[in-house]
């Protein structure tokens, strides 16, 4: 029995989904209820629903599709995008959605996340830290899909929304979104040793020894990807596909 859950994080534009590399270019890979229906089948971990476009747009969540998505998902799922109130969150898990992630409304107001915390309980506040390289190589703070500098060292941004109250972390490389070259083992082990909540690995993955790596060396609790698990092959058909417990017993405790 694998215990390191293993997350395929999807991302929703508009009605479809799409998959980005270092945040852009998204390009539509299919529909989220067939994928939902395909991972059911390969009995995933969990999944991680991530709505590009939201916060963006100023959009609240499209709580008709997270209902469509939660009636179909026989496994946790997570979701988040556009969630900048008590209210949405409220909708949202009470949709059957496990948890709530929040990235850039947890920078610009994080009394909200001990406020959610202390509504649904901490297990059911995840946020995202997107981390991106400046010009010096100094990993900083990002939000509104990335396109926003939070000015925030995300070492110190981590320890913050620990204190706040969320009971997880999705650690997401903007560098190694997409690239398939492997996490970013430096920020991930940076962030994994200064929390006490369970970090989540994500972008890079390209096999199952990058999910490894990120758990031997990182430090990390549980591995998400995108790419890992909707390409296939060197021109990037789309495949979704989810390792065998064999697979990943190999890699993982």
């Amino acid at each position: 029995m694998i215990r390191t859950r293993v997350i395929p994080c999807l991302l929703l534009k508009g009605a479809g989904l799409v998959k980005t590399v270092k945040f852009q270019k998204p390009t539509y890979i299919g529909d989220p209820i067939n994928a939902v229906r395909i991972f059911n089948e390969k009995e995933c971990h969990e999944l991680v629903f991530l709505d590009i476009t939201a916060t963006l747009e100023g959009r609240k969540p499209r709580m008709e599709m997270i209902a469509d998505i939660a009636g179909e998902c026989f496994m946790p799922f997570a979701y988040g995008g556009g969630i900048s109130d008590l209210e949405d969150a409220r909708k949202i898990l009470a949709l059957g959605v496990e948890k709530i992630v929040v990235n850039s409304h947890a920078v610009e107001n994080p009394a909200f996340i001990t406020e959610a915390a202390r509504l649904f309980g901490s297990q059911s506040v995840v946020v995202c830290i997107d981390v991106k390289k400046n010009f010096w190589g100094k990993y900083e703070v990002f939000t509104q899909a990335g396109q926003k500098n939070a000015k925030k060292n995300p070492v110190q941004w981590a320890q913050e929304v620990m204190q706040l109250g969320a009971g997880e972390i999705i650690v997401n490389s903007i560098d190694q979104d997409g690239t398939m070259q492997g996490y970013d083992l430096k920020l991930i082990q940076s962030i994994t040793a200064a929390v006490d909540i369970p970090v989540v690995a994500l972008g890079g993955a390209g096999s199952v020894q990058d999910l490894g790596r990120a758990v031997s060396e990182g430090g990390a609790a549980a591995v998400a990807a995108g790419s890992f698990f909707v390409y296939y092959g060197k021109h990037r058909a789309v495949l979704i596909s989810f390792p065998s417990d064999k697979e990943l017993s190999q890699v993982l405790p």
